[in-house]
């Protein structure tokens, strides 16, 4: 059972009846409390580094940024100028020429210049291979994936191929292998769109894939004849793997 207590009440004491007690009033239009500043002050406190403003005390910055200066002529002359930096595609090793004399050069299964290809590069056969898989998608077959595994397998067989007929004396590396593969496959290329075009299980496109074929495998092998060492007395071994490499990818496009 809750007990009661008795709280008395409390008074608080009223200047109204008491006039010993004086009364305190503000005077009218006093401005507000400011706290005083000191006229030296001091370094800001290490303690709060976000509480500094003082914007004379920060540092210049060290980056360099192009500095714009008004020139003779009324307008702005910027002295750190972009000039010097090359382009993006040759920070990329992208040699766009280069890659034009390589193609011009393959589309002559009768005059191939070698020499344009002493410097392999995988730029050029990318892009083929881009368009190659972008022609079957427009015929409704989806083989990007298809494409690239060919083209990696294929680099492997005649690298082994290669290397296995010249023994010791074999020079072709991989890279370049795999560059030529991929700029001779300029002539799938071409059948791949022409495809669109032609009714397919006739006897004219079985024609054209075996003269694609034919054309890819001659430039492939006297790409790799010329290049590596060693190679012109297996020429016919060399032309029969080039042959099942591309023949592969005919099939592609035929079925």
């Amino acid at each position: 059972m809750a007990k009661e207590f008795s709280v008395p009440p409390v008074v608080f004491p009223s200047s109204a009846g008491n006039p010993n007690v004086p009364q305190q009033r503000r005077a009218p239009g006093a401005a507000p409390f400011q706290p005083p500043r000191p006229s030296n002050p001091g370094p800001a406190n290490p303690s709060l580094p976000f509480m500094s403003f003082d914007v004379g005390s920060a540092p210049a910055s060290s980056s360099s940024a192009p500095v714009f200066a008004p020139a003779a002529g009324g307008g702005f002359s910027v002295s750190g100028s972009f000039e010097d930096v090359p382009p993006l595609l040759e920070e990329l090793g992208i040699n766009t020429r280069q890659i034009c004399r390589k193609t011009i050069s393959i589309l002559n299964p009768f005059r191939v210049n070698p020499n344009l290809h002493e410097d392999a590069d995988l730029s050029g056969p990318f892009l083929f291979l881009m368009a190659f898989g972008l022609f079957q998608l427009l015929a409704g077959k989806f083989h990007f994936g298809i494409i690239l595994g060919w083209v990696t397998v294929a680099a492997l067989f005649l690298y082994i191929v290669f290397n296995m007929l010249a023994g010791r004396n074999g020079n072709l590396d991989l890279y370049r292998c795999l560059s030529l593969i991929g700029y001779c496959m300029l002539p799938m290329v071409i059948f791949s769109a022409l495809s669109l075009f032609v009714l397919h299980g006739g006897v004219v496109i079985f024609l054209m894939a075996a003269v694609f074929v034919l054309w890819s495998t001659r430039v492939c092998t006297a790409l790799l004849v010329e290049l590596a060492s060693c190679g012109d007395e297996h020429r016919g071994l060399i032309a029969y793997a080039c042959w099942l490499v591309y023949m592969l990818f005919s099939l592609l496009i035929l079925f």
